[in-house]
Formats: C-alpha cells, structure tokens, sequence
C-alpha cells in the first residue's frame, strides 16, 4: 500500500491507496507544536481503526507547504513505517513542465492538483483549491503548468470579518435562504458564501479572457463542494485530486527509478 500526505496549513490529509484506489483518508488538524513521535502515534491509531497494520504501508510520497513540518513529517514515516518518504519538490519528478518565473517558488499542492487534473482531464485546465488560501492554476492543453492565482481563503476572510467587526457574531459557513439578508446571520452567510462564490466566478472569467485556449474548470479541497455547486464556472469537483496527484507522481518516479536502474545493469 502508499501512503499519501498533503501538508497544509489548516489541515494534514492522509490517504491510503491499494494500487490504483483510495482506499482510506484521514483529515486532522495542522498542529505545528507535534514531534514526529506524536504525529506517528496518531496516524498508527487511525490507520488501526481501518484495519491497517504499518508493514502494509510499504512506500509513501509527502507534499508539504508548511516547511516547519517536513521533517516531522519525514521522521514520522521513518518511526512509523520504517522507510523514506518521496517529498514533492526539485529533483522529484512531476511529469510536468513548469512555465513559472522561478519554478521552486510554486507550491508542491499547485504542482500536485494540477498533475492529478491533467491526468484526469487532458485539457486546457483551471484548478481552484479552497484551502486556507485558494488558488486557481492555469495548465495549458498541452500539459504545461503556467502560472495562477493566489486569493485568501474564504475561512481566512470570515475569521477575519469575526476578529475586527465587533457587533457581528461569528456565523456558521453555510448557504443562507436568500441572498438579500433579513437578519444579521443571514446577511453575514450571504455576504461569506455568495461574496466568495462571485470572487471565484469573476476570478475564472479573467483567466479565461487572458488565456488563448478553452479550458475546464475543476475544484477541490475543504469546502469544494459547497461553493463548487453555487458557482456558474466550476464544472466538477473533485475532493481527492491533491492525494491522485500524489499517487501519480509517485508511480512517475518509481518508474523513472526501475528504468535507470535497468539501464544501469544492463
């Protein structure tokens, strides 16, 4: 079985695959204070509860944005399962050519998404992650990264509306009735919900202006798929886009691996 972490900074998200297939996910709270002996624990328990003993977790790929925990994040597979994860980053191969200024700038969840989405699609592609920040990213028909765009996320700007308006409540994230407000929840969910949803919208509609070829539209992350189906832009959602990136940059690379070492023996 492979492993598959996706380091963020709300969440850490963990996924078990059986081959080709998801078998297993687990979400938990970023906690940057956690040694790599205390994350071990944690996903040894939650990999118990699904029946998974740790001698069947025989590879594992890491993608990090929070550079803190990488090496937790490392030392917590080699306490756990005994070997070296793969770490998205340079020297990693991802199977796709990076158009940005300076490549190492990219994040390793943008690079991820948008592998996993030409994968899957083969096309022109937009790819909207709504984590603690969103980003949209651009990959062009022929399976090139080009570049993005980088929005705080929409909890990030809720919290924010919590913290310095002092008469307003905190509010659950949710769709409210209507868009016009008749109270003060309502009115504050339209304005998180829908105000987020019009920045999407607007945001896609200049990319498409600005990019010379048709492209589709796919979300993922936490609140995909609430935002996902309110939007007029976003075509699919795809929660575990980040964790198939993952695996496929990994089977690329353990390929890459078997044909040098058959080169090398040869």
């Amino acid at each position: 079985m492979l492993l598959g972490i996706d380091v963020g900074n709300t969440n850490i998200v963990y996924g078990v695959f059986d081959g080709a297939e998801l078998i297993h996910r687990f979400r938990v709270e970023t906690g940057r204070g956690r040694t790599a002996d205390e994350y071990a624990v944690v996903l040894r328990q939650l990999l118990a509860m699904r029946g998974v003993e740790a001698s069947d977790i025989q590879a594992s790929i890491l993608a990090s944005v929070v550079p803190a925990l990488t090496e937790p994040m490392i030392g917590l597979v080699r306490a756990a399962f005994g070997h070296d994860p793969v770490v998205v980053g340079p020297g990693v191969k991802s199977g796709m050519p990076i158009l940005y200024e300076n490549p190492r700038e990219v994040g390793a969840d943008r690079i991820v998404n948008a592998v996993a989405a030409f994968e899957r699609y083969g096309t022109g592609l937009i790819v909207v992650d709504f984590g603690t920040a969103t980003t949209f990213d651009c990959v062009t028909p022929k399976g090139e990264y080009l570049g993005g765009v980088i929005a705080p996320g929409l909890q990030i700007s809720a919290d924010a509306l919590f913290a310095r308006a002092a008469k307003l409540p905190r509010v659950e994230i949710a769709k409210p009735p209507r868009v016009v407000g008749r109270n003060t929840q309502h009115s504050m969910q339209s304005g998180i919900v829908h105000g987020y949803v019009a920045l999407v919208d607007g945001l896609v509609d200049r990319l498409r202006e600005e990019l010379d070829y048709p492209c589709k539209v796919v979300a993922t992350g936490g609140i995909a798929r609430v935002i996902g189906p309110l939007t007029r832009s976003i075509e699919d959602v795809h929660e575990d886009l980040t964790l198939e990136g993952l695996r496929i940059i990994f089977e690329r690379n353990a390929r890459a691996t078997a044909a040098s070492g058959g080169a090398e023996r040869a």
